[in-house]
């Protein structure tokens, strides 16, 4: 399980551009795919700091859990090019 994450935070490292690729039907942030401003890439999240608190696969997706100090943000993944995360309030 840690290695499967660890291979998710490297390749959105590699390219935040494709962790930004929204999908509008993503069950993340309610029935209506809405999600706060805070709207963000993985690899961003990393690279300020954000440390994975948890994983967890929900049928053919995984969300992703990152937080620091604060804030927290929560990321769904079906492939390294169709994810999102969005602020946890």
């Amino acid at each position: 399980m840690r290695r499967l994450v660890a291979l998710i935070v490297l390749g959105l490292a590699a390219s935040p551009a494709a962790a930004q690729t929204a999908n509008p039907s993503s069950s993340l942030g309610g029935p209506s795919g809405a999600v706060s401003s805070g709207s963000r890439s993985m690899g961003a999240l990393v690279a300020e700091g954000y440390e994975i608190k948890a994983s967890s696969p929900t049928g053919n997706r995984f969300v992703v859990f990152l937080q620091k100090e604060g804030s927290a943000y929560a990321c769904e993944f079906v492939t390294l090019s169709n994810s999102r995360c969005g602020e946890i309030d």
